[in-house]
């Protein structure tokens, strides 16, 4: 018989294959750390003398395969943009896949390339380098305010009057609801008027946005202390963790979601207007990044690899 809580046959394939390609770049860094650490910490200076030295230094028999390992990194990077330039492309897969496996490499990717430099950032390869870190970086901005954009199942994006119908269904059950008071949950509700937040800079709405985020755990911990007693409160660590009674947990789930409605309805235009801004601002790096790498390698393979 079929579990309930089974993954379709390509999610189950999918995230099967997201979780071994982790694995595996994880163990090589873990090796990598292991075997190099005491390469890695010499002075530039001093690495020559080092036994490790032929085969961690950049062009070394390791560091070598880990910059074509980076690179080819990187090319699977470019598909997910590109899938939006080739029809063909589009078709293979959905985009929440896409961008999970996106969003592992653009991860990944920095970390494999940053053993390949064997932490030798000069020259035209440490410019490139640094311009690979501000794409990582914008790349995780990105993907924090993408999550902001409220979107339906099928990926499209939802409106201020659709989240404002999906809060006023929540907000019944929570009336009912015995175990906190009003002033106990205003905290967890409480967000900035959506006029407020438009006539602020995006970078301070963004920062605002992400401060709101890291507090929703402490305010839920706090939610959860009020309830549990004795073990509980050791078990939950706290009530940093679900606790085994379903009723908490199921209006804490309420609590979370309406305040997760609130915020998106209260940002909704600046995140819309984050996300362009972000487009504009990560695409030149990307662009860059790439030119600087293949004039790296080009460079490297014209003088010969030392």
């Amino acid at each position: 018989m079929k579990s309930d809580n089974a993954l379709p046959k390509g999610e189950a394939l999918h995230q099967a294959v997201l979780w071994t390609t982790f694995a595996g770049i994880a163990a090589l860094i873990i090796v990598l750390i292991l075997n190099g650490a005491s390469y890695y910490a010499l002075r530039l200076e001093d690495r020559p003398y080092s036994a490790l030295h032929a085969q961690l230094r950049s062009s070394g028999e390791i560091g070598l395969r880990l910059g074509i390992l980076g690179s080819a990194m990187f090319g699977v990077l470019f598909l997910y943009p590109l899938r939006k330039r080739w029809k063909w492309l589009a078709q293979i897969g959905a985009t929440r896949r896409w961008l999970r496996i996106h969003v592992l490499f653009g991860i990944a990717t920095p970390l494999v390339v940053t053993f390949h430099t064997a932490f030798r950032f000069h020259g035209l390869a440490g410019l490139a380098y640094w311009c690979m870190m501000a794409v990582a970086l914008s790349g995780f901005v990105g993907r924090y305010v993408y999550a902001k954009i409220p979107r339906s199942l099928n990926s499209v994006q939802l409106e201020a009057g659709e989240l404002e119908a999906q809060i006023e269904a929540l907000a019944g059950r929570l009336r009912d609801q015995k175990l906190f008071r009003s002033e106990e949950l205003a905290p967890l509700l409480n967000v900035p008027a959506a006029q407020e937040l438009r006539r602020m800079n995006v970078v301070v709405a963004l920062w605002l946005m992400l401060r709101i985020d890291l507090a929703r755990p402490f305010l839920v911990s706090q939610l959860r202390r009020r309830v549990l007693r004795g073990s509980q409160l050791i078990t939950t660590l706290g009530g940093w963790l679900a606790s085994h009674d379903p009723d908490l947990e199921s209006i804490i789930g309420s609590f979370r979601r309406q305040a997760r409605l609130r915020t998106a309805i209260a940002f909704l235009d600046r995140s819309q207007r984050l996300f362009h801004l972000w487009h504009v601002v990560h695409r030149p790096f990307s662009v860059s990044f790439v030119v600087l790498a293949l004039v790296h390698v080009v460079v490297q393979l014209s003088v010969g690899l030392r």
